[in-house]
């Protein structure tokens, strides 16, 4: 039995995909290290060890042709990097010039996407090891001994990496997917929380935490088509990739129809308080939340899924719940009552669609579009546009790239006066610690800081209780492993496991007690700079461009509304127009939720009206689970005579949208209230009597839209407003000294 439990541990590990990414860098620097020892070399283990470091930094998820030319590409720009820092060492003001250019460069290549980023950052780095190297090093060796052994790190890792990809081909698919149903199991649970059969709960504050929530579902959505288009390649995709994508569909329609919303929750807890119809409601969406959780386990450790008998039991029970009431026959209820059965109805093709997951391969694939949209550039000449449409200092990704290339020409100039020798962990200290938002510098800094004090008192331990250099080897290699376990969920261990590892290795060839000191100096100097950086030049306060991410918002749910109600002409096909009509709601709807968080973790003066940015993103994701509700029921309506007023009203709910969204992106003030939207939500309200249910669906979901109109343009002008009222502080501030005169009064 012993046995059995460490080969299912063993199994759950290799089913998470930090594990498999910490194996991997595992087997890299302990085969470095033991061709070192083996060979004596150990003055080669430190440029080796960094050169893998700074490859894994770098990689991204592909398939094994694709990650060959990333590799490719990565080398060499880790060569020209390794190269021009190796022959302009000597020479500082050259130097600097040349890390001006380069830092400002390959920041921008993070316009053009993900891997590029991820290539840039990652060439940064290995050009501050080189010079690590190079100043430790001290000439000797040639001038081809950095570059070579950070060059022979690199390529063993990348021809590692290169391989796994090429033997486990799907693994990465299956922990995105995994991942990506867990995430979704998460959101069912807490959206579950919004039907509890109680008066006075918070729930503007359970739905902001949705909208944060649905951002992480939007990321996770995004990393696993990401993976699963990187393996479809041109042909037709085979059996294990079809299934895969699937899957994908699956949790693209589960998303649609668990951020759907029918009524205000509020609004029927009161309604129906002495009924269970509530309870029952948030029993069953529990209940598929813990599928999804489940789905997630059976795919990442690759078992058959059983979607089980309690959802099917509960949905029953909610029927005959439904059935009770409408026996009643209380008028005032009516609309109430219909607008459950939509939910209940949308809950029972959610546990289909989850039932479905059993067995994807049976899934009919007629009404089903499979294609799937190519973001990345498809020539050199889309890839140079992409970067041209970022240089202007409106874009976030330009001022990052002003920032840090001012931020590390800063930390260069800062270890010359301070102490030339040993002194570029200044520099990858603010390399590292310079992140695009104030909220992830500051956490950052903090982290760094502590986790390097954490990692000097570790290094102090191992050098009193481990006087072994073969046993601080092995320690040196389990510290690297932990850095990648850790630096992107706990910064602070990783970076002490970092840490650890410099002074591990430094140790090898000389003395690691040397190195406490300059390591925890030139760390703090680093932070500091870091954090001027931030707060001074070009600082990216998202108060400043929140008006720009709610107009998106807003554009994106009116396309995502057109979209909709094409569909309700020529009846569902989750065609590719559609579906990315979807994704762009969601990902405008997760940027807005973004520049909130980041917004909240900025210094008070620049969150004094974040209020008024909750407000909004409140109504906007709020909005978006109306549309999401009538994007769940589509079907092809039959004719009827209400069918030329609701296409009128649609567009008369798509102009306002389109209106408000149009005086956030000029900064124009919108008017307090609109005629036009008055008579459009009571014209809504005004529901035909011999309409089908599918009609009244529609005019039900578009006269839910119709009430926010109102709401959206208050939160709208408040917007606007603190955004003016911060240009005039800011014109305050800058504002040349004068003699006294006459005050003149502000313009409203």
């Amino acid at each position: 039995m012993p046995v059995a439990s460490m080969l299912n541990t063993l199994r759950r590990l290799w089913a998470h995909d930090t594990f498999v990414y910490s194996l991997r860098v595992f087997i890299a620097l302990a085969s470095v290290m033991a061709l070192c020892w083996q060979q004596d070399r150990m003055d080669l283990v430190i440029p080796a060890f960094l050169g893998v470091i700074a490859c894994a930094l770098a990689e991204t998820d592909d398939n094994w042709r694709g990650r060959l030319l990333a590799q490719l590409v990565t080398l060499a720009c880790f060569a020209v990097a390794a190269i021009a820092v190796k022959a302009l060492f000597p020479y500082p003001w050259l130097f600097l010039a040349g890390m001006v250019v380069s830092t400002f460069c390959l920041t921008m290549l993070g316009a053009i996407g993900e891997r590029y980023r991820a290539i840039g950052y990652a060439t940064l780095i290995l050009a501050i090891y080189t010079t690590i190297g190079v100043e430790q090093n001290r000439g000797d060796g040639g001038f081809w001994r950095e570059p070579a052994l950070l060059m022979a790190g690199a390529a063993w890792y990348g021809a590692l990496s290169v391989l796994w990809a090429a033997l486990f081909v799907h693994q990465p698919v299956q922990q995105r997917l995994a991942a990506l149903y867990a995430v979704l199991g998460d959101y069912l649970v807490l959206k579950a929380s919004l039907f509890e059969p109680v008066r006075g709960i918070d729930l503007e504050a359970r739905r902001l935490e949705l909208a944060r929530l649905n951002g992480k579902v939007v990321t996770a959505l995004n990393a696993a088509k990401e993976s699963i288009f990187s393996r479809l390649g041109q042909s037709r995709p085979g059996r294990k990739t079809a299934r895969y994508l699937r899957l994908y569909f699956i949790a693209q329609d589960v998303h649609e129809r668990a951020s759907s919303s029918h009524y205000p929750y509020n609004d029927l807890a009161e309604a129906f308080f002495h009924s269970d119809i509530m309870f029952r409601c948030q029993r069953l969406l529990n209940l598929q939340g813990q599928a999804c959780r489940r789905l997630a386990r059976a795919i990442r450790m690759r078992q058959p899924f059983d979607a089980g008998d309690e959802a099917r039991q509960a949905k029953a029970d909610l029927d005959a719940s439904l059935d009770y009431l409408r026996r009643l026959n209380r008028p005032e209820w009516a609309r109430l009552l219909r607008s459950v059965g939509a939910l209940s109805a949308n809950l029972a093709e959610l546990d289909r669609r989850l039932g479905s997951a059993s067995n994807p391969d049976k899934l009919d694939e007629q009404q089903q579009d499979n294609s799937l949209f190519d973001r990345s550039p498809q020539s050199v000449g889309e890839a140079f546009d992409r970067i041209r449409l970022q240089l202007t200092p409106s874009a976030p990704v330009f001022r990052y790239a002003v920032r840090l290339t001012v931020a590390m020409a800063a930390g260069y100039g800062m270890l010359h006066l301070v102490h030339p020798e040993q002194g570029y962990w200044i520099v990858l200290t603010t390399l590292f610690v310079c992140a695009p938002s104030y909220g992830a510098t500051r956490t950052r800094l903090v982290q760094r800081v502590l986790g390097t004090v954490l990692g000097l008192a570790l290094g102090w331990v191992v050098f009193k209780l481990f006087s072994s250099l073969l046993v601080q080897a092995l320690f040196a290699v389990a510290a690297g492993v932990v850095f990648f376990a850790t630096r992107a969920t706990r910064y602070m261990i990783g970076t002490a496991a970092i840490t650890l590892l410099v002074l591990l290795c430094f140790n090898q060839i000389g003395n690691g007690y040397d190195l406490f000191v300059p390591r925890l100096v030139d760390t703090l100097l680093g932070a500091l700079v870091a954090g001027i950086a931030v707060l001074v030049v070009m600082p990216d306060w998202q108060g400043r461009r929140l008006n720009q991410v709610a107009a998106n918002a807003l554009a994106a749910n009116s396309r995502y509304l057109r979209e909709i109600m094409i569909q309700y002409e020529t009846g569902k096909r989750d065609d590719l127009a559609y579906r990315l009509a979807r994704r762009n709601a969601h990902n405008a709807d997760a940027a807005l939720s973004m520049a909130m968080s980041n917004m909240l973790a900025e210094p008070g003066h620049f969150r004094r009206d974040a209020d008024a940015g909750l407000r909004f993103l409140t109504l906007s994701h709020t909005l978006l689970n109306y549309l999401s509700g009538l994007g769940a029921h589509r079907e092809s309506l039959s004719d009827h005579a209400s069918d030329a007023d609701i296409a009128r009203m649609t567009m008369g709910v798509i102009q306002a949208l389109d209106e408000i969204a149009d005086g956030l992106t000029h900064r124009t003030p919108l008017a307090a209230s609109s005629v036009e939207e008055q008579a459009l939500a009571l014209a809504l309200e005004q529901l035909p009597d011999d309409a089908d249910d599918g009609h009244r669906l529609v005019l039900t979901q578009l006269t839910l839209m119709a009430r926010l109109l109102a709401p959206l343009r208050k939160a709208a002008n408040r917007l606007l407003r603190q955004e003016r009222r911060e240009e005039e502080a800011r014109a305050e501030d800058t504002a040349p000294e004068a003699s006294p005169a006459p005050e003149v009064p502000t313009r409203s």
